[in-house]
């Protein structure tokens, strides 16, 4: 899953990437609204952060903006100003949620991953299951049949986008914006790199292989009936 966090101040932005980065989201950041308008412009982003109070463009605008040209891309607000009628503006100019500063990391996650579950309809939005494999995204654990498989955190967020389109092929190209940040080297094999060994770890000890690599085009987790 990929973010797009629009926050003028260094400190804080620094604070929110590191951990959204930690929860195995890959993260691009913009320090002022025409960057991250242009941002969102460009790029398919799964959940944006945006501060109110920015340079060049204050935050309302920049959503504003979103929704005049029909970019459906669900926002959380970020703001120091605590009334209800703030809040109220906040969300009738498209915000999908609101967030008061100074805040905890784990509210604005757990608001960020309602969000994603809300936008992406998901009746079982906990658990993802193709064939024997089984993402437990709360827990953060996967299962292939009973067994238990021990995954890095930039490994789970590639399993969760190949689960999530299971039966489909990914392209490098769409994994890299999906699962690493914006500024990533598009020539660099980590996506080979990572995809062998999930191999390792998902399907090394079973006789039925679920990730295979279609060539010159992508990667495809096989979804049986």
């Amino acid at each position: 899953m990929r973010i797009l966090l629009v926050e003028d101040d260094d400190r804080t932005a620094q604070f929110v990437k590191k951990g959204f980065s930690q929860a195995g989201y890959a993260v691009d950041r913009a320090g002022d609204g025409i960057e991250g308008l242009f941002m969102a412009q460009s790029a398919p982003y799964d959940v944006a952060v945006v501060d109110i109070m920015l340079p060049r463009l204050d935050g309302l605008s920049l959503i504003e903006r979103l929704r005049k040209e029909k970019i459906k891309l669900p926002i959380i607000v970020l703001s120091a100003k605590k009334t209800v009628d703030d809040r109220i503006v906040g969300l009738q100019t498209g915000g999908d949620d609101y967030l008061v500063k100074p805040f905890a990391f784990s509210e604005l996650l757990a608001r960020v991953q309602a969000l994603l579950r809300r936008s992406q309809l998901q009746e079982e939005p906990t658990r993802l299951t193709v064939n024997n494999l089984t993402m437990d995204i709360v827990r953060r654990k996967v299962f292939r049949d009973e067994r238990e498989i021990e995954l890095q955190q930039r490994e789970f967020a590639l399993l969760e986008y190949l689960m999530r389109n299971a039966g489909r092929v990914v392209s490098k190209t769409m994994i890299m914006e999906h699962v690493w940040d914006y500024n990533f080297d598009p020539e660099s094999n980590v996506v080979e790199s990572r995809i062998c060994r999930l191999r390792e770890k998902i399907d090394k000890s079973f006789s039925h292989k679920l990730i295979h690599t279609i060539h010159g085009v992508g990667y495809l987790l096989e979804k049986r009936d």
